[in-house]
């Protein structure tokens, strides 16, 4: 099926949980990419900025948890809706603290929203991809990266504005995001059916989903911080940690649907670990911030769609090919809701024991990620139910 044949209703719902995704880069990459600011405004060093990526990290996971039973309840459209309102709730309570204390429950806000629409914008995505019968997941992390650059965007280009009611207007996107169509449980034939998901091999796709997050967290988080703490960049730069990242992300996953399809996921993720720890090495042995910059660049187009091939083989393990499509995203959302529990593992990892490793030298926080994306390399194999999914669905 191509976009020219698509039914009208099914491009809405693609556009919809796109949508989703765009809001939630713009919120998170608009956060992370102030994290110096923060610092400065509040008097905070890296262990202290490493405990409130921590709260985030672990209130997301409560939030993913509650998606979950919210989702099995109603449907994973209430979640996002819900958990849409919650982030720009969070938001308008971080810009407008008067105190740390008021700025520390805004951002706790906000961490229970990151897992609310976390789970829920990847709940649609997976049942939209099931719906189109193949592989879509990389174009929807791409609007991800999408508003992650808009966000990095509006930092540059307002770097010199306080942490504060300027940057109100980004609030608009989550509120103009409610009304889009995103799919209802009672669009699609319902079932009462036991809910059986084989959650050993799920695991598996975890561990890539762990590495991911991992990398992709040390370099929204720490690179600006690693810039000017480490390189001496300028101030207005150290931005340019998460741009040309974002940008090489944003570019890889676009092209991602593409070759999944001609390729197979097995050799694309076998490259990424290679070219990741690369790409990393050259970021932690990087003489100045610029060679950084490029280690950064390779380094988000090199890891680019392990995420969504991720969700996208959790989902293809979960609902089965005889499964109507009630009983496909009954499996799909309650896996997606606890598959995405691994997102905030590699986090943890990213965010918060890049931070304490490098509390005194982010170079060697940055060498923990270096090492361990290598795992990626024996973990592609599980990716081959993705091409097999595929072809079985064009199978006649």
């Amino acid at each position: 099926m191509t976009l020219r044949t698509e039914s009208s209703p099914l491009l809405r719902a693609r556009l919809a949980a796109g949508t989703a995704f765009f809001v939630q880069g713009l919120l998170f990459i608009s956060l992370t990419t102030r994290l110096p600011q923060i610092q400065e405004k509040w008097d905070l060093d890296e262990l202290a900025v490493s405990g409130l990526l921590l709260m985030v990290v672990l209130l997301a996971g409560v939030g993913s948890v509650v998606a979950e039973v919210v989702a099995g309840r109603s449907s994973s459209a209430v979640v996002v809706r819900v958990g849409l309102v919650a982030a720009a709730a969070g938001f308008v309570v971080l810009l407008l603290a008067p105190s740390f204390w008021v700025f520390v429950g805004g951002l706790a806000v906000y961490g229970l929203a990151l897992g609310l629409v976390d789970a829920s914008s990847n709940m649609q995505a997976v049942t939209v991809e099931h719906l189109y019968r193949r592989p879509i997941l990389p174009s929807f992390h791409a609007f991800w990266t999408a508003g992650g650059i808009l966000g990095t965007v509006v930092t540059l280009v307002t770097v010199k504005v306080d942490l504060g009611p300027g940057l109100l207007p980004l609030l608009v996107f989550p509120l103009v995001a409610l009304a889009a169509p995103f799919v209802r449980r009672d669009q699609l034939a319902q079932s009462d059916a036991a809910v059986d998901v084989p959650w050993r091999r799920i695991a598996l796709l975890g561990l890539a989903m762990v590495l991911f997050y991992m990398v992709d967290t040390a370099a929204t988080t720490w690179g600006p911080v690693y810039l000017k703490g480490a390189l001496d960049a300028p101030s207005g730069l150290t931005v340019l940690a998460t741009l040309p990242y974002l940008v090489a992300t944003l570019l890889a996953r676009a092209v991602g649907d593409g070759l999944v399809d001609r390729h197979g996921a097995v050799w694309l993720l076998r490259g990424s670990g290679v070219v990741a720890a690369v790409a990393l090495a050259v970021i932690v042995f990087a003489p100045t911030w610029l060679v950084a910059v490029v280690g950064f660049t390779i380094l988000g187009g090199a890891v680019a769609t392990i995420a969504p091939l991720s969700f996208s083989a959790a989902g293809a393990i979960a609902g089965g090919e005889d499964d109507t499509a009630g009983e496909r995203i009954d499996r799909t959302d309650q896996v997606v809701a606890r598959f995405n529990q691994f997102n905030y593992v590699g986090a943890l990892l990213g965010a918060v024991l890049t931070g304490a490793v490098g509390s005194d030298n982010l170079r060697l926080g940055f060498a923990v990620p270096m090492v361990l994306i290598l795992g990626i390399i024996p973990l592609a194999s599980q990716f081959a139910i993705i091409r097999r999914r595929a072809a079985a669905a064009e199978t006649p």
